[in-house]
């Protein structure tokens, strides 16, 4: 796949509450609680909300024919419609309101004047800051009709994140989390991406919470109810290594090969797991995803 024009970053309304980077596109961390006031998750809820229904809507408008860029003004103004902040604009600079990765793109993926062609594979990115909070959530979509191959990676990427999810437990360790995804593409002779991986989510878009989509005993972190953090693994084809391209942003694979992704925020309860992007709008387990 080659990089096409990146059209200038679009505006958002005065009106609309945005996060600190979103002036300068710096971003300053801080030490935010790993596990959330009721108050915050309710936040949280709304933002989740608000995040799968865009991402469910950008799904249905995918379709051959169309560029990435076009898909990136729908998002940002679906975002702009619901008094939301679209989380990616100028966060660490990144020039768009939506990551559209395509094919062997991993992840990243900048929107630009690439034209979808029938038999693509589209990921599709959507985060989005509302209540002082960001609520993050991606879908792998087919671009009209798509050969049985990527069918099969695309289904079992997103059974491996369900294999994650079912894996949260209050009182285990986030390498649960990881074995889980691991055993199930290993099963179907896919790789796992390692140099990306799931985050802790709050009132950061990305806070220190690590969440490896592979097995490591050293992610020892237990998970306490209250905790949020996504988890969104990255399934390939062939190899699992990726490269850059020069806009340090896009990652692919490096053997040019497909690759898919699924990702969802969760928080941990008392007794297991509440999917937060998982509400009415969201893609669910059992969606067709061509349109």
């Amino acid at each position: 796949m080659l990089q096409g024009t990146i059209s200038p970053m679009r505006t958002v309304p005065a009106h609309i509450p945005r996060p600190a980077y979103a002036d300068s596109g710096i971003v300053t961390r801080w030490a935010e609680d790993r596990v959330k006031s009721t108050e915050i998750i309710h936040r949280m809820r709304h933002a989740c909300t608000m995040a799968s229904d865009v991402l469910r809507l950008a799904g249905e408008f995918v379709r051959p024919g169309i560029t990435t860029d076009a898909i990136d003004v729908y998002v940002h103004d679906l975002c702009i419609e619901r008094d939301a902040y679209p989380s990616p604009l100028n966060y660490s600079a990144y020039p768009k309101s939506v990551c559209t990765s395509v094919n062997e793109v991993i992840c990243h993926g900048i929107p630009d004047s690439r034209v979808l062609q029938d038999g693509d594979i589209v990921n599709l990115d959507v985060t989005t800051y509302i209540g002082g909070v960001h609520g993050d959530t991606n879908a792998t979509f087919f671009v009209g009709e798509v050969d049985p191959a990527s069918h099969e990676l695309v289904k079992v990427t997103e059974e491996c994140m369900w294999h994650g999810i079912e894996a949260v437990r209050p009182g285990r360790p986030l390498s649960d989390i990881g074995r889980a995804i691991e055993a199930h593409a290993k099963k179907h002779r896919y790789g796992v991406v390692k140099a990306f991986i799931g985050h802790g989510i709050g009132e950061q878009f990305h806070t220190d919470i690590q969440v490896l989509h592979y097995y490591d005993p050293r992610s020892t972190t237990i998970m306490r109810p209250g905790m949020t953090f996504t988890i969104e693994p990255m399934i390939t084809v062939g190899a699992w290594q990726h490269r850059m391209w020069d806009d340090d942003w896009t990652a692919v694979t490096t053997d040019g090969k497909r690759t898919a992704q699924f990702e969802h925020t969760l928080l941990v309860t008392d007794d297991g797991v509440d999917v937060l992007t998982g509400g009415d709008g969201a893609v669910s387990p059992s969606a067709p995803w061509s349109r």
